[in-house]
């Protein structure tokens, strides 16, 4: 059973129902204040509804979570496509509308088995006759390929290496989509065989389809180990944290449900909105994370009340006013900041910030609805099933004691402690200053060993540097009529000319396949597919060879699209919008918590907090990642760069869920200062009351993104120790040592007021 022993409690100090909203009610006879009714907030008449009709309020949102899951059982049709952004994205259009599907070209990489000195091409019969069965084996494929190129075939040292040793087989892999598969499989099989025949001799196949298919298996393989390596991380980190079975399903109950629900109406948007597996497994993430933070949040407060000596009812009525309106404001916090990522005008965000808004949203809503109605009727019985050892220590809900001393030291030299934190923190953000945002190429976003498609194009790009991820140029007319015409292709022509005189910019095989009235000219670029010198190679393309060529014929449009020019193309926009998104979070969080707290001081300081952990986060990441430090503790090769999004999405991510444990602490604060405590005590007491909770479900967050640092990816691998960190320095740094030094040396001026209300209540809910 709960305590109900006010021994169990230090004596309030604060206004028993004084919301951060401002939302007063009975005071305490220990604060002085004055006794007396007034009317409850939404937030606290919504919980209050209920606890009153518990049936109907677990009973409504059951309903509600099937019938969005339910309601994907509706949905017909394709979802909606994102569209890359810039010039590659409007060539892929122009492919994507053509009835006769993409272009897809696959390479075989052809080379004698354990030697780097052996004889070159054309004097080792073993690959040449390995070369001419390949090709045969894929002319006996009928329509299954075309447009197969060879170093046997015309113009053959096309397709030779620089040192003539290795061979390279290219060929188009037609649609139209509904026999696309059919085809490919077709051509691994041709490759098999072949390979079979001739065991003297290497065959690797890498391309269009063969990485897209590496890349997707990667990212399911890692998502499912992060999925079932961190939801019984999470069960364990709560049992310990609550010490009771019960109380530790809770959180993860209304948590699944919360996520079942979102999915279930994400798949309706899906129509309109595009939205990819790589964003769900971030809403994933984010759905339980909030939902498990908010359930604490709630339950840690009804433990402290019943720890006081009141009534279940009476409790959850003060927690609602308290606790429930922090979880209302955060969430808003978090969906606002979310937002922000529409500025972007990337298509792939999209999905993320509607999906983020809608798995949050349902969290506050569960949290401010059908958790005091299950806390209602389970009462003391929430605190049955206790772990021996551990459930009576954790069901006593007391102030941190760890927490409490930081506090009380930060308070009594506020100026030196927080120089100190906030000197660390500048100093592991000073990597920030030098960083480089470039996506991972394929074959540097996985490691060796994990896909023979991308140990493939790794050796390929050694041989033949491009080839397996060349620039796609796509040609069209105007008119809509066919683009094969004899202008265009002697154009196309040219560009070997080009190739020739670029100083090894643009690499051969250059090959040209209509696609439906298009033309589709693939042209390899050297680099590392995203690195400076493939970015330097695309502009040679976009703004020599192409104007060169195919801008001399009248009638044609073209853009050039692959996997260099699209993340070139999408850091871009990306870089060139971030002012603006930043502008707008900041702008909007202002806002959202002055009106919260009724603060200008607050809001300025919390910006600045938030600011300084996200910027050491990045630093961190930057020092690790870009510079190559821990690849051998982390499990990855440092390619030079950190991946585009991540530095704006951590910021948007981090910058709304750190706003839970900042709102969460700053209420309880404000709490005790308008009951009559000093500010320098309040300070102390509120850290000392919020902070064993806030730790608690940090650690849970870092726990769960630390998974994803032993994932394959580097892309995870970023997002996991940079969230991760982010979230450790935020809850322990920031919230520990910087927010009590901060709000130390503000004073009563934190509250918008230097006179404190008599009577104890907040002057702003009046």
């Amino acid at each position: 059973m709960l305590p109900t022993s006010k021994s169990d409690h230090r004596p309030t100090d604060r206004a028993d129902d004084i919301s951060a909203a401002g939302v007063p009610g009975p005071a305490s006879s220990g604060s002085g204040a004055k006794q007396g009714r007034v009317r409850p907030g939404v937030i606290a008449a919504v919980a209050d509804w209920s606890t009153r009709h518990r049936a109907l309020a677990i009973g409504g949102w059951l309903a509600l979570v099937v019938i969005a899951v339910l309601s994907s059982a509706f949905v017909t049709g394709d979802a909606a496509r994102s569209v890359d952004p810039g010039e590659s994205g409007r060539a892929q259009q122009t492919v994507n509308a053509q009835h006769s599907g993409d272009s897809i070209r696959e390479n075989v990489l052809i080379q004698p088995r354990g030697t780097a000195d052996g004889p070159r091409f054309a004097d080792d019969p073993a690959l040449r006759e390995a070369a001419e069965d390949l090709v045969a084996e894929l002319s006996r494929t009928p329509g299954a390929v075309d447009d197969i190129g060879s170093p046997l075939a015309a113009h053959g040292e096309r397709w030779l290496s620089q040192d003539g040793r290795s061979g390279l087989v290219t060929f188009e892999v037609p649609g139209p989509e509904a026999e696309f598969d059919a085809h490919y499989a077709a051509v691994v099989k041709a490759v098999e065989q072949v390979k079979a025949r001739h065991p003297e001799v290497r065959l690797a196949q890498a391309g269009d389809r063969s990485l897209s298919e590496a890349a997707n298996e990667g990212i399911k393989d890692d998502l499912k180990r992060a999925e079932t390596t961190s939801l019984p991380l999470t069960l364990l980190i709560l049992l310990v944290v609550f010490g009771s079975l019960i109380a530790a399903g809770i959180p993860l109950l209304l948590a699944a449900t919360t996520v079942a629900g979102a999915f279930g109406l994400l798949q309706l948007v899906s129509q309109w909105v595009p939205f990819n597996s790589a964003a769900s497994s971030i809403i994933l993430l984010i759905g339980m994370a909030v939902g498990i933070d908010y359930s604490l949040f709630y339950l840690r407060r009804v433990r402290e009340e019943r720890a006081a000596g009141r009534e279940v009812r009476e409790a959850l009525r003060i927690t609602a006013g308290t606790s429930g309106h922090a979880i209302v404001a955060s969430g808003l916090t978090v969906m606002v900041c979310m937002v922000g990522l529409l500025f972007t005008g990337v298509d792939v965000f999209k999905g993320l910030t509607v999906g983020t808004v809608l798995v949050v949203g349902l969290a506050v809503l569960s949290s401010v609805t059908v958790l005091p109605a299950l806390l209602a009727l389970l009462g003391d019985r929430v605190d049955k099933a206790r772990i021996p050892w551990l459930g009576r220590r954790r069901i006593a809900a007391k102030e941190s004691r760890l927490w409490g001393r930081v506090a009380r030291a930060v308070v009594r030299r506020p100026v030196v402690a927080g120089a100190t934190a906030a000197l660390a923190l500048l100093v592991m953000a000073l990597p920030v200053l030098g960083i480089r945002l470039q996506d991972a190429a394929v074959t540097a976003s996985l490691p060796p060993g994990v896909s023979a498609a991308v140990d493939a194009a790794s050796d390929m790009q050694q041989e033949f540097p491009g080839a397996a991820t060349s620039a796609r140029v796509v040609i069209d007319r105007a008119d809509g009529a066919s683009a094969d015409t004899p202008a265009v292709r002697k154009a196309i022509d040219a560009l070997h000319e080009q190739a020739a005189a670029s100083g090894g910019a643009l690499r051969e095989p250059i090959t040209a396949v209509p696609v439906g009235a298009a033309m589709v000219v693939r042209v390899p670029l050297a680099g590392a597919v995203t690195d400076p010198v493939a970015n330097r190679a695309l502009e040679t393309l976009r703004e020599q060879a192409l104007p060169a060529t195919l801008g001399k014929v009248a009638g044609v449009d073209y853009g050039v699209a692959g996997k260099t020019a699209m993340p070139h193309d999408f850091t871009e926009q990306v870089n060139d919008r971030t002012p603006i998104v930043f502008a707008f979070i900041l702008g909007l969080a202002f806002l959202l918590l002055a009106v919260a707290f009724r603060s200008w001081t607050i809001p300025l300081a919390s910006i600045l907090l938030n600011l300084l952990s996200i910027g050491a986060a990045c630093g961190v990441l930057t020092w690790v990642f870009q510079d190559g430090h821990l690849e051998s503790l982390l499990g990855f090769s440092s390619y030079g760069g950190v991946v585009s999004w991540l530095p704006l999405f951590m910021f948007i991510i981090l910058f709304g869920l750190s706003m839970d444990y900042h709102i969460f602490i700053l209420s309880r604060i404000k709490e005790r200062w308008l009951a009559g405590a000093e500010p320098r005590d309040a300070v102390v007491g509120g850290t000392a009351a919020s902070a064993g909770v806030v730790s608690s479900a940090a650690f849970i967050m870092t726990g769960v993104f630390t998974v994803f640092m032993t994932l394959s990816a580097i892309e995870y691998k970023m997002l996991g120790l940079g969230m991760a960190l982010a979230i450790l320095i935020d809850a322990t740094v920031v919230r520990g040592v910087l927010l009590p030094a901060a709000m130390s040396l503000l004073g009563a001026r934190a509250w918008g007021s230097r006179v404190r209300p008599r009577d104890g209540t907040d002057p702003a809910s009046s």
